[in-house]
């Protein structure tokens, strides 16, 4: 890494703009960084840590105020610095976040931190975001910030307490500047391993403390605890078994038991059921016989029943017939009763009602009037027709008139429309000239406009101008009294220095060596310095006194005519008129162009307006012609409608005649006559069919009376019993037969045979006996049961519990070989150092860093000290491994760093510093720092000792390196010609450049 050059603008105490060449600063490989106290010297380290990393080292990044105080309002604190990393030059720009006045009202408002990195080689991508510039100065350098800090920016004060401290502040730096992390993982991943494999062991001795509780409560059996888990268990599993296998044996007996009652109560329950089935069987055959005269008479009754029914049938349908045949006579009769009451009916009423007239005449008579009757409703039809359509054109007609007058009124609406649109047009016309007018006036308002604008504001920058070319001239002024009276003071003082130039010779004389003026080595009587004498440190004083007023004065004159010509061009650009006249000619300027935009903006729709009347009154003339000749159409059909009707009503008229009757009327009349002829011809023809039927029925009646034996059809009639009544008497007799063969079945079984004559058995005793023989059977296989599921839950039990077991014995050597290796990796246990592995890894880092600071710090002692590392454990718990004592070559004594003088502490300091340096280097993989910087500590060194340093430090720029030494010893100032040099002011720091070149 080489630093080019740096850029800082209003960035901790520099409020300006201030830039520091590296380059040239280190063009001889060593510079001076120097200034008084709180110039800034670390701000410009600050401001290269902020560069590169967007962070400052040590308290100070808390502090998150990175914006000069000393800033005018409004800049923004940026730093800029040019650099080569990793072989590739890089400008990096950076702003911190910062506090900023808010542009409306009071109170600030936050500015978010912003960063870009440009490759200046040309190639990759340029970056703008915070995250990703963070990661490419990382991936360059090798480190990160808290490293960079300490090898790049080597703070004295920091390694001066690193040298005295214990184990534990010693390790926190080192683990900042050392990634130990994936050593502390492997710390955490033994700890977290051993936590989960004890929590593992633990819960197996649970499982199992669980397995020997629920065996436990399975046998009914005490835990006993003083023996071991499997022994217990197969005891008791075993006996689990025996109890079982004698519940077993048990249970066999008892089932023999119950069968053998069971098997004899059968037998005497089988022979109770067959002396009963017997009794219900004998008595089922007596009722039988005992009813046989009332099944015979039951049986006649059907016989004679089914005998009479088709006699009885017959009858009913001769008289159902004859019934018939005399309500067909009375339709006839009312038939001819309705025709008789239409008019016009009287010839078939003539023929109807002749004695000599037959069914066939009345057919044909009936058949002729009907013809005629229906010749007449269809001409009747064709005049409804006929007077039907003249209605409608009637209507038609009507309708055509309102739509002539709807088409009249129409067209006045349409014409007084059109009466108003020239005046309407003639408006829009002046309107549309008017909006043409304004258009063409704005680019002129719009020139005027601005050029009153600009004189308004040139008149009020005039009057501010001449308000601070007043006060600048009264400045001037007073710098010119200031200046002469300083002028005057010098010439005074230089008169003076001169008449006393004698005395300030001879104050330069020594005795015996030869005088400037005369040359005489005898002085015998030199001229007395009195007490108005001026030195020539009064006179220089007054002349760059009188310089820095003379400069003051060209400032302040140079300001005077920058006014002047500044308000030469804003009296001619505001014509030097009022700023309360401009503004109100400005206002009216602005008026009248907002008037003539508006206008102008209007222009278009008036346009589309005046377009649009144009065209209603052409479309409006249009429409007048088509209602007007619409409305002729009209009345002419009207007039063709109403001839047609005139016409159609006068032909109904003549075919109707002066009857009186109309064509509805005539129609139904003649429909009254179709209808009640066609009906008086069914009537006739319905009564001579039911004569007929009437008449066959009796003859049949008659043979079949005289063929079934019966008397009369009325005795027929009377031994025909309801079909109810049949259904019951053969259900009746059906089930008595079946009843009778099952009887007769049951009494021939062998198994009914043989109890035939025998006495009811009695059955109670052999009952109680099976009872007895049951509840002991239950009793024995509810036994049986609780000891087959006490032994199988038991060997279940003890299965898991012997599995368990099995499993928890390796587990258990695991865990102790895992806790004994935790211990190690933590320190403990078996670790005779007490080291962990991140301190061991640590003590390992500090090791390297000890044997390369002892290098350095052996030849700036003279040969006399060098650093010593120790492993061993400190006391009361505290980690070892991070020890480092000095040895002293002229005593052969290790004794503690504590025990150096401020001299020796420094030289130590800065050796374990340069050393830190070199390790994290080769530990960020060999990354060659080309510029470093070592802080304040030179001023407690003899001048051996300095000589000492300045010749390691030079090995440091040996092979091009940069070093920058930040010190405030003058003897520095003088061995390093290449200085930077941080002054501080009331309005700020600010940077000077001393290059030895």
């Amino acid at each position: 890494m080489r630093l080019h050059r740096l850029e800082i603008t209003a960035f901790g105490p520099f409020g300006r703009t201030e830039c520091v060449d590296f380059d040239a600063l280190g063009a001889d490989g060593l510079f001076l960084l120097h200034g008084r106290t709180g110039a800034g010297k670390t701000t410009i380290l600050d401001a290269v840590a902020f560069a590169l990393y967007g962070t400052v080292p040590g308290a100070r990044r808390d502090g998150k105020r990175l914006l000069s105080d000393h800033a005018a309002d409004g800049t923004a604190p940026s730093v800029t610095l040019e650099a080569t990393l990793g072989g590739r030059r890089v400008k990096i720009v950076r702003s911190p976040e910062y506090f900023r006045a808010k542009k409306r009202g009071t109170g600030t408002t936050k500015q978010n931190a912003k960063a870009s990195l440009t490759w200046l080689d040309g190639s990759g991508q340029n970056l703008t975001r915070l995250d990703e510039i963070g990661e490419a100065v990382g991936a360059a350098l090798g480190m990160s910030a808290d490293q960079f800090f300490q090898v790049v920016l080597l703070p004295q004060g920091e390694f001066a307490r690193f040298l005295r401290a214990d184990s534990d502040e010693r390790g926190n730096l080192l683990e900042r500047l050392f990634d130990t992390a994936r050593f502390g993982d492997v710390e955490q991943w033994f700890a977290e391993r051993r936590r989960l494999s004890a929590a593992e062991l633990e819960s197996s001795s649970i499982a199992i403390d669980k397995l020997v509780g629920k065996i436990s409560t399975a046998a009914g059996e005490p835990e006993q605890l003083d023996r071991q888990p499997v022994e217990w268990a197969t005891e008791i599993l075993e006996n689990s078994r025996d109890a079982f296998r004698s519940a077993a044996t048990a249970l066999a007996s008892a089932r023999a038991t119950s069968d053998a009652a069971v098997a004899a109560l059968g037998r005497l329950e089988s022979t109770a059921t067959a002396q009963r089935r017997r009794d219900v069987a004998q008595r089922q055959l007596s009722e039988f016989q005992a009813t046989a005269a009332e099944r015979e008479s039951m049986r006649r009754e059907v016989e004679l029943s089914a005998a009479a029914g088709p006699v009885a049938a017959l009858a009913k349908e001769c008289a159902t017939a004859t019934a018939a045949h005399a309500e067909a006579m009375r339709s006839v009769v009312e038939a001819g009763r309705s025709l008789s009451a239409v008019p016009g009916s009287e010839i078939v009423l003539a023929e109807h009602d002749s004695d000599t007239s037959d069914l066939a005449a009345v057919r044909t008579v009936v058949a002729r009037a009907v013809r005629e009757w229906t010749t007449q409703v269809g001409v009747l039809d064709e005049l409804r027709s006929v007077e039907r359509r003249a209605d409608a054109d009637e209507r038609i007609a009507d309708q055509l008139a309102q739509q002539h007058d709807a088409v009249e009124r129409r067209i006045d609406e349409l014409q007084r429309a059109r009466d108003a649109l020239p005046e309407a047009i003639e408006t829009a016309e002046r309107a549309v000239d008017s909006a043409v007018h304004a258009s063409a006036e704005i680019a002129t308002l719009e020139s005027a406009s601005a050029r009153v604008a600009e004189a308004v504001r040139a008149a009020i920058e005039l009057k501010k101008k001449r308000a601070a070319l007043a006060k600048s001239e009264k400045v001037l002024d007073a710098a010119r009294t200031t200046h002469n009276d300083a002028r005057e003071l010098w010439l005074d003082l230089r008169e003076r220095r001169l008449t006393g130039m004698a005395a300030e010779l001879a104050a330069s004389l020594i005795d015996g060596d030869a005088c400037g003026v005369c040359g005489s080595t005898a002085h015998p009587n030199p001229a007395k310095s009195a007490e108005t004498t001026v030195t020539e440190a009064d006179e220089d004083a007054a002349a760059k006194n009188e310089r820095a007023t003379a400069a003051t004065v060209d400032s302040c004159a140079a300001e005077v005519a920058t006014l002047h010509r500044t308000i030469d061009g804003l009296v001619q650009a505001s014509g030097d008129r009022d700023s309360a006249g401009l503004a109100a000619e400005l206002d009216s300027v602005t008026t009248a162009l907002t008037a003539a935009r508006r206008e102008a903006d209007a222009l278009a729709p008036r346009r589309a307006r005046l377009d649009e009347l144009r065209s209603e009154d052409q479309r409006i003339a249009t429409v007048v012609a088509e209602q007007r000749s619409e409305a002729a159409a009209l009345v002419a059909r009207r007039e063709q409608i109403v001839q047609a009707v005139a016409q159609m009503r006068a032909r109904v008229a003549t075919a109707i005649g002066a009857g009186g009757d109309s064509i509805d009327q005539r129609t139904h009349r003649l429909d009254q006559l179709i209808r009640r002829s066609t009906a008086l011809l069914d009537a006739r023809v319905a009564s001579a069919d039911a004569a007929a039927a009437a008449a066959t029925l009796s003859r049949k009646l008659d043979d079949l009376v005289s063929e079934s034996g019966f008397a009369s059809a009325e005795d027929a009639e009377h031994a025909v019993i309801p079909a109810r009544r049949a259904a019951d008497i053969e259900q009746r007799l059906l089930s008595a037969n079946d009843i009778r063969a099952h009887a007769e079945q049951v009494l021939a079984e062998p198994a009914i045979a043989a109890v035939i004559g025998t006495e009811p058995v009695d059955t109670q005793p052999a009952r109680a006996a099976v009872v007895r023989a049951a509840e002991e059977l239950d009793a024995a296989v509810a036994v049986h049961a609780e000891c087959r599921r006490k032994t199988e839950q038991v060997e279940e039990l003890t299965a898991q519990l012997w599995a368990a077991v099995d499993r928890a014995a390796p587990m258990r050597a695991k865990h102790d070989e895992l806790a004994a290796l935790a211990d190690v990796v933590a320190g403990r246990g078996q670790n005779a150092r007490k080291m962990s592995l991140r301190s061991y890894v640590l003590a390992s880092r500090l090791e390297d860093v000890a044997e390369s600071a002892s290098i350095r710090l052996h030849r700036m002692s003279g040969g006399r000290y060098e650093f010593v590392h120790s492993d061993e454990a400190e006391s009361r718990g505290r980690r070892g491994g991070l020890g480092l004592d000095i040895r002293d070559d002229y005593t052969g004594v290790v004794r503690s760093a504590k025990t150096l003088s401020g001299g020796e502490s420094f030289l130590a300091s800065l050796a374990l510093a340069l050393g830190l340096a070199d390790v994290v280097a080769a530990e960020s993989g060999g990354v060659v720092l080309d510029t470093m910087f070592i802080d304040e500590g030179f001023g407690t060194l003899d001048a051996d000792t300095l000589e000492s340093v300045m010749g390691v430090l030079d090995e440091l720029r040996a092979g091009g390196r940069v070093v920058g030494i930040v010190s405030h010893v003058d003897e520095m100032r003088q061995r390093i010609p290449s200085r930077l040099h941080v002054v501080r002011e009331r309005v700020g720091s600010r940077i000077e450049l001393f290059a030895a070149s």
